[in-house]
């Protein structure tokens, strides 16, 4: 899929040699048939994490709710990445130290879990955090902005709020969103998150 990602993979893990997109269990070789699979079979996927959402109990969560978004689209669903790739110019995490960044991530959880959910300040500070630094692991080969902004999410809900990073009908939030990600840029998602932040 043609998603500005920039990476080696000579043995093909995840490009089809022939179509040139992203190999797929459907076995789909357009690349709008894919878009539009995928995103009707992870919305679908999506509904079900809201009625039945998964609790966070460290980064291995991540991986978990990966997988179920796109455990009808991928093979690899919930795996991470074997190659190191980069997006305009900007590598994302070295695969080969995914362990130390999940490492890091456990311990931000762990600082999050104590603070009180009356603190919305510390908890929209830390949520800002946690995504951030789940972003520059990158550690899947696709739909890494669904799964952070999942993860963030259902964090929320463990604090008692509602957070939405991409709702319908409010673009601003999205574009915001996604400023504050490639910028890494504290300041800006404290400040969307803490905004967004509704009681549950």
């Amino acid at each position: 899929m043609s998603n500005g990602y920039q990476y080696i993979d000579l043995k093909h893990a995840y490009i089809d040699p022939i179509s040139g997109i992203l190999k797929n269990i459907p076995n789909l070789t357009e690349e709008s048939d894919l878009l539009f699979f995928e995103s009707s079979a992870v919305s679908k996927r999506l509904e079900e994490l809201f009625s039945n959402p998964i609790k966070i109990i460290d980064s291995s969560s991540l991986l978990e709710i990966h997988r179920h978004l796109f455990q009808d689209v991928y093979e690899w669903a919930g795996k991470v990445r074997t190659v190191n790739i980069s997006k305009d110019g900007k590598p994302f995490f070295e695969g080969e130290r995914f362990q130390t960044g999940f490492i890091y991530i456990n311990s931000l959880i762990a600082e999050f879990a104590k603070i009180n959910p009356e603190q919305k300040l510390e908890i929209a500070e830390k949520l800002a955090e946690i995504l951030d630094n789940t972003n520059f692991l990158h550690p899947f080969r696709e739909g890494n902005g669904r799964a952070q902004r999942e993860f963030i999410r259902l964090l929320a809900i463990q604090k008692g709020f509602h957070l939405n990073l991409n709702p319908p009908d409010n673009k601003k939030i999205y574009n915001d969103y996604m400023k504050g990600t490639i910028d890494s840029d504290l300041k800006l998602l404290t400040e969307l998150i803490k905004g967004e932040l509704n009681p549950y």
